[in-house]
């Protein structure tokens, strides 16, 4: 497993990290599984565990698998949004009372990143929920924190110069970034987190994904039409992965799922290393001559 510096931080991480928002959203997903799943994992070498209050069951979840191993990892979350994204609280009280929740839930006394959870560019601007966070820190609830979050809210995150990171979609179905914001995060040295960095794999079934949730990423793909997309489904993920890692300035890519030996299999692409030179900018013409102004990083 490639391990890189996270911006600014002490935090050496894996380049593939564990996402939690799967397990916390697919119906029936058991204890059991997630125990297992992170345990693969950690064994493959993954050591960035990233997952939210507003993910459902995932932080509950998380907390008792991670019981014994919780010194293996850097455990990530993000506050703000709760109970599956149905209630929002900006506030600084707001803020420190979801943190509390979640360390509680994680079973742990302190967190390595704490993200506020996609706020636009008036919360960002009017100041509670940072303070939030910033009183967390003082508390020695987070090492650090970060926004996570797109397009115009990100890049203003970025230039307040107060987190330590950002997580943002970049994948082959979500670019903006790559001219939006990642320049200016490797300027001001944040710690880049690239989340849904497979485009979810919208395309693996040949048919419209049922969940309205994968339609944005579906629907650009077919218009994107990359060739490589009708390979086995192991080797397209393993192309659309490396594209995403191959960024300059993205140190991890968080992916999540409920499939047994997915990790493995995604640390096998990472060792194959970056993408040749000739296959990003085949991707990068492919978007810059297809997108429209409408196609934008998603939330």
């Amino acid at each position: 497993m490639e391990y890189r510096q996270l911006g600014r931080t002490d935090m050496r991480v894996s380049v593939l990290g564990f996402g939690g928002a799967e397990i916390g959203f697919t119906p029936g997903v058991t204890q059991g599984q997630v125990t297992t799943l992170l345990a693969a994992a950690i064994d493959a070498g993954l050591n960035v565990v990233d997952t939210a209050a507003a993910y459902q069951s995932s932080e509950a979840m998380l907390g008792i698998a991670l019981e014994g191993r919780r010194q293996n990892v850097f455990l990530l979350t993000k506050c703000g949004a709760v109970d599956g994204f149905t209630h929002y609280d900006w506030s600084t009280e707001g803020v420190l009372s979801h943190i509390a929740e979640s360390l509680r839930r994680l079973r742990t006394d302190y967190l390595d990143l704490v993200q506020l959870h996609s706020c636009d560019v008036e919360t960002l601007r009017q100041g509670d929920a940072i303070v939030g966070l910033q009183r967390a820190q003082e508390k020695g609830w987070t090492r650090y924190i970060g926004y996570s979050g797109d397009g115009a809210a990100a890049r203003f995150a970025i230039e307040l110069d107060v987190f330590d990171t950002l997580q943002t979609s970049i994948s082959i179905a979500d670019q903006e970034a790559l001219d939006l914001t990642l320049p200016l995060a490797r300027e001001r040295h944040l710690g880049v987190i690239a989340k849904r960095p497979v485009a979810n794999a919208a395309w693996r079934t040949g048919q419209k994904p049922k969940d309205p949730y994968h339609h944005a990423y579906w629907e650009r793909l077919q218009k994107l039409d990359y060739p490589f997309l009708t390979w086995d489904l192991d080797a397209a993920v393993g192309h659309a992965l490396r594209f995403t890692l191959s960024q300059p300035g993205v140190h991890t890519a968080i992916v999540g799922t409920t499939q047994p030996g997915r990790w493995e299999a995604n640390a096998r692409h990472v060792l194959a290393g970056a993408l040749p030179d000739a296959d990003i900018a085949a991707i990068r013409d492919r978007w810059q001559a297809v997108a429209d102004a409408s196609w934008v990083g998603q939330v």
